[in-house]
C-alpha cells in the first residue's frame, strides 16, 4: 500500500500536478486549503521557508498578509502552477529538501504541510536545522484525519486513523526530529472537518 501510495504522489506531483487541487478538494470535501492555513498561527518571524509548495495557496496568504516567504519544491510542474498564481518575480526555487540553496542560520520558521516523506529524512531535518536561526521554528502539518465516514475510511487503508492518535503515534511522528536535534511536540487540533496532527519542532542550539 505504502508503495502504491508513494507512486499515487509521484503522479500527482509530477505529470498530474493540474489535477491536484482538484483531487485535493474532493478527498477533503472542500476542506483542504482550510487545514493548509491551519498552520499559520504557528509561524514566526518574517523570515519563512515553506517546503513542498505545491500549487501555492499557503504563499499567496503569506504574501497577502505583508510577508515575502521563499519556497521550494522539486516538482517543475508544481513550480510552474505556482508561478501562475503568485507572479514571476516571487521566490519559488526547484531543489531538493537535502540539499537546501539557502544561507545558515536565516530562516526563522521552516514550514511544510502534506509533505511526502522528503520530511523525516535526515538529510533534510539537518539541513533544516542548518538553515533555520537560532530558536528557529520548523511546523509540519503531516496528517489529517477528516470527520467523513468515507474519508476515515479512505485513510484507514493508508495505515492512519483517527484513533490512532495516541502517545504512541505522537512518538513515532516525533522520533526523527528529536534524533535530529529538534525539541519537539505534537498538537492535536479538533476542527469540524477533521482532526489535524500538526508537528512543531524548536531548534535547539
Amino acid at each position: 500500500m505504502r508503495r502504491f501510495m508513494r507512486f499515487v504522489y509521484f503522479l500527482l506531483y509530477h505529470p498530474f500536478a493540474f489535477t491536484y487541487d482538484l483531487v485535493a478538494w474532493v478527498v477533503s470535501f472542500g476542506k483542504w486549503k482550510d487545514w493548509v492555513f491551519s498552520v499559520v498561527p504557528h509561524l514566526e518571524g518574517t523570515r519563512i521557508l515553506e517546503l513542498g509548495h505545491g500549487p501555492g495557496h499557503l504563499q499567496r496568504l503569506l504574501l497577502n498578509r505583508g510577508l515575502s516567504p521563499a519556497a521550494l519544491d522539486e516538482s517543475a510542474q508544481m513550480g510552474f502552477i505556482a508561478r501562475r498564481r503568485l507572479g514571476p518575480k516571487h521566490k519559488l526555487a526547484r531543489g531538493l529538501s537535502q540539499s537546501l540553496p539557502y544561507p545558515t542560520g536565516y530562516f526563522n520558521t521552516v514550514v511544510s504541510t502534506f509533505p511526502s516523506e522528503y520530511i523525516f529524512d535526515p538529510r533534510t531535518l539537518a539541513e533544516i536545522r542548518r538553515a533555520l536561526a537560532k530558536d528557529g521554528k520548523l511546523v509540519v502539518l503531516p496528517l489529517a484525519f477528516p470527520s467523513n465516514r468515507f474519508l476515515k475510511w479512505l485513510y484507514k487503508i493508508t495505515g492512519e486513523t483517527p484513533e490512532a492518535l495516541n502517545d504512541l503515534l505522537k512518538e513515532r511522528l516525533k522520533r526523527p526530529f528529536l534524533n535530529s536535534g529538534f525539541e519537539t511536540q505534537v498538537h492535536i487540533q479538533e476542527l469540524p472537518s477533521g482532526r489535524l496532527a500538526t508537528i512543531i519542532a524548536r531548534k535547539i542550539a
